[in-house]
């Protein structure tokens, strides 16, 4: 069974950052387990992040602009084409780990049969890994439109100003319908001496505490190793998978 993990909220955040993290940490302590990295962020940081220049998009697949790798079979049907298509646009960034992008995504209101099409054939390739993490542009109804899949964890990324865990809320409450699983928020970049007044903030928007994260240059950097027990922490909170002592 498919665990999900999807970063939402406004950009600028370290939602990109966080993501890699968690891949990591996942792979680390799931080594035979399959993920799938999902790019539904209009500015395709996280493909960049691994620097994959990309334009080999799943939108690229409904416009017909994509590149493919191969020439294109013949005698396919469209189900056919669009399976064949998504495999040929995975990229493999580590053992057992593949990254896709989608770009622009089709709203649920187009009455277009490719369209659904393409969705159905996107959760079946979900389907087929043990862990997907996304990394979405806002909330969860964008990420909707690109694929209608149950959810098991999603965490609102965001700063510690109160504006920011306004709209933090916001956020919430336009990707409630979208869940079936854990909703909370993780405050990053914070500061100790007024987090108190943050998490007073936090509770008055009835807004679930995943945990913090200071400012840390370990985890800019991407370097792992030495922030494992942060994530580690997160990590236990959250509604996916235990680890096994």
């Amino acid at each position: 069974m498919t665990s999900t993990l999807a970063f939402i909220g406004k950009s600028g955040n370290g939602k990109t950052t966080l993501c890699k993290c968690f891949y990591k940490f996942i792979k680390k302590h799931f080594p035979s387990s399959s993920i799938l990295l999902v790019d539904n962020d209009l500015s395709l940081e996280l493909t960049d992040s691994f620097g994959i220049k990309t334009r080999n998009t799943i939108y690229g697949i409904k416009s017909g602009k994509h590149e493919y790798k191969t020439g294109i079979p013949q005698g396919m049907s469209k189900q056919e084409f669009i399976d064949w298509a998504l495999e040929d646009i995975l990229i493999e960034v580590d053992e057992n780990v593949d990254v896709i992008a989608s770009w622009f995504v089709t709203p649920k209101d187009c009455k277009c049969p490719s369209a659904k099409l393409m969705r159905d054939e996107f959760a079946k390739l979900i389907d087929r890994y043990d862990f997907v993490i996304f990394d979405c542009e806002y909330d969860l109804k964008y990420l909707n439109c690109l694929v209608d899949y149950p959810i098991n964890e999603a965490i609102i990324v965001s700063s510690q100003s109160k504006e920011s865990i306004a709209l933090s809320y916001k956020v919430s409450e336009s990707s409630k319908k979208y869940m079936q699983g854990q909703l909370g928020v993780i405050l990053n970049r914070i500061n100790q001496s007024t987090i108190h007044n943050s998490i007073e903030i936090l509770n008055a928007f009835e807004l679930d505490l995943i945990g913090t994260i200071e400012e840390n240059e370990d985890i800019k950097n991407n370097n792992f190793e030495n922030i494992e027990d942060i994530i580690e922490a997160l990590y236990s909170r959250m509604n996916l998978p235990k680890i096994e002592n």
